[in-house]
């Protein structure tokens, strides 16, 4: 009986991850910290450790890392995040391309009246952790009524549309 109920229980939790996270096409990434070409290769590998990453370019004026990822991939913006932290720095701006159906979901939420045109949209996660300290407490004043954004829900990606 116990295992029956953690097969269902492990059931649940995928699905809810399926549908929770959407398909991203691409990601640029610019890191903050990065004072030497070994650091962007430090990123640059974390990057591609990802096993949905097709290819990652690295422009080293702007410590930006575009990462151009596989089709039908689960990927949660989060991901990236992680991976930058991982390799020692921070993320100072996380754009990511994806499907305009997707972020329809209940954890995107946007921030601002734009709207996606096409069926692919450039989006910005706003949150902690994906902009940088001073503009997090520029952004934490402006969205003070807006309490999914002070619970700093890691599942919650606060969001805006960009071109």
């Amino acid at each position: 009986m116990k295992n029956l109920k953690n097969v269902y229980f492990t059931i649940i939790a995928v699905l809810s991850l399926a549908t929770v996270n959407a398909q991203i096409s691409k990601a640029e990434i610019r890191a903050t910290g990065l004072t030497c070409s070994m650091c962007s290769n430090a990123v640059n590998k974390q990057l591609k450790s990802i096993p949905e990453v097709a290819s990652v370019d690295t422009d080293l004026n702007t410590n930006t890392f575009t990462v151009t990822l596989k089709k039908d991939n689960t990927l949660s913006p989060k991901i990236f995040k992680d991976k930058v932290e991982k390799a020692g720095f921070f993320v100072g701006s996380l754009i990511v391309s994806m499907d305009k159906e997707a972020i329809k979901r209940k954890n995107y939420i946007n921030v601002n009246d734009n709207k996606a045109v096409g069926s692919e949209a450039k989006i910005q996660i706003l949150d902690k952790g994906f902009v940088t300290a001073k503009e997090y407490k520029k952004l934490a004043k402006s969205f003070k009524n807006l309490p999914t954004y002070a619970a700093n829900n890691e599942n919650d990606f606060h969001i805006k549309f960009v071109k």
